[in-house]
């Protein structure tokens, strides 16, 4: 396609809301499950997703050793011998057949603040902590909330659903090496059972097996005119609970549909496209620091910015997370002007996604998301069995792949991009 300015932009958009292909990508990576790391699920996206790719550039993949975990069952059992639903957190470590007996200390929301003023209770105990809406400005993640329990002294980690009717939340924990603990989601009514016995012993079953293994990221490069590249990523992993449906299969539908769009655009303009779709994104962002990590320096300075997509749909409202990057603002409000498009803009740093390692490494980046600020909306069912399809409408697809297109191409085009991160500035960004 010759590139006319604006010509340009109406057919790339058009392109998007003209074709079900976004709707059909995103139904058949829910089909698929969970696609959680190391599972025969993630393996069927996996092909999936490569030879979507392979219709727009060659396919590398980039192999990612790792410490590979299977979930076991768990449970909690209460003193009357009663036991509650759980669900192991991603790379728990096990407890003894006999399970872990201590006493049970609820911490209410958890905060590493929370675990400091328990003071001595926490040591040797079960700590119950709250989950909470994860695309809020207070939200305290976690890894936070489960690292400040360990160091505290806590023997096992409960955190709960924030919200009734979800059954158990999930998520990524320690890495089950020297001085971790035990860990489980459970759900919000369980919970209220468990506070209810406040400073009484509970007993946690965990079970899980760790062995080596390997993921695979796949990348995929369409080249401009000159050297520079643009990296479009989304993470393909999820978990087992649901389809992750919002997080991310979204994510991935719309970086596949955006980069289709321009696929025959890109070769005429002075800088290129490089599409990163990460695995084993859920356990603490592996596979794009891997990436990242084993990538020589010249090459990482190709790398002019990033748009990550995670969790894009869900709601109908999409913001930009800079992180303060200086000039990532005005970059993005000039970058989708011209289509009449537009996002919120929030400075505040959130490392829980792939573009805090393209931050760490210097590049510019920004993730895509839905819903931030809005604990109404489906985004807060994240990480729970309802991250469902059902959740995201068609048109949520198309308008975040459309906000995604329109960047690439204004990035691509030759638009004056954020400058290249220094390390007083990297680390000024990323210490929230």
């Amino acid at each position: 396609m010759a590139v006319s300015g604006s010509a340009v932009l109406e057919a790339v958009l058009g392109r998007i809301w003209a074709s079900p292909r976004i709707v059909e990508g995103f139904h058949a990576l829910c089909d698929f499950g969970g696609r959680f790391a190391g599972t025969a699920s993630e393996a069927r996206a996996q092909a999936f997703l490569a030879e979507r790719l392979s219709t727009i550039a060659p396919v590398r993949r980039e192999p990612v050793p790792y410490r590979g975990w299977t979930r076991g069952p768990a449970r909690v059992t209460l003193p009357d011998g009663q036991a509650l639903a759980a669900h192991a957190l991603v790379r728990s470590v096990a407890t003894a057949a006999a399970g872990l007996t201590a006493p049970l200390v609820d911490l209410g929301r958890g905060t590493p603040v929370d675990i400091a003023r328990a003071g001595k209770t926490v040591r040797g105990a079960i700590v119950l902590v709250r989950h909470e809406f994860m695309l809020g400005r207070d939200h305290v993640h976690r890894r936070r909330k489960y690292d400040a329990a360990r160091a505290a002294g806590a023997a096992g980690f409960l955190i709960a659903a924030h919200l009734p009717g979800v059954g158990p939340v999930t998520g990524s924990s320690g890495d089950g090496g020297a001085g971790h603990i035990p860990c489980v989601g459970v759900g919000f009514e369980e919970a209220a059972r468990l506070a209810a016995l406040d400073g009484r012993p509970v007993t946690l079953h965990v079970d899980g097996v760790f062995a080596d293994a390997e993921a695979t990221n796949l990348l995929a490069t369409i080249p401009g005119t000159g050297e520079a590249l643009v990296v479009l990523s989304a993470h393909i992993d999820g978990h087992d609970l649901a389809e992750s449906a919002i997080d991310n299969a979204s994510g991935l539908a719309c970086a596949l549909a955006a980069a289709e769009a321009l696929a025959d655009v890109v070769p005429d303009l002075p800088r290129g496209i490089e599409i990163g779709l990460f695995t084993i994104e859920e356990w603490a962002l592996a596979g794009s620091e891997a990436h990242l990590a084993t990538m020589p320096e010249a090459d990482r300075a190709r790398r002019v910015l990033n748009v990550n997509l995670d969790s894009v749909a869900g709601d109908d409202t999409l913001t930009a997370l800079t992180s303060g990057v200086p000039g990532m603002d005005a970059f993005l409000r000039t970058a989708l002007a011209p289509a009449g498009l537009s996002v919120g803009l929030h400075p505040g740093f959130m490392g829980n996604s792939d573009h805090a390692n393209y931050l760490r490494a210097g590049i510019p980046a920004f993730r895509l998301c839905a819903g931030f600020e809005r604990p109404g909306s489906a985004l807060s069912l994240l990480l729970t069995r309802a991250d469902t399809r059902d959740k995201v409408h068609p048109h949520q697809l198309k308008t975040a792949a459309s906000v995604t297109a329109a960047v690439l191409l204004a990035a691509c085009s030759g638009a004056a991009l954020p400058p290249r991160l220094d390390m007083a500035t990297i680390a000024r960004l990323t210490s929230g």
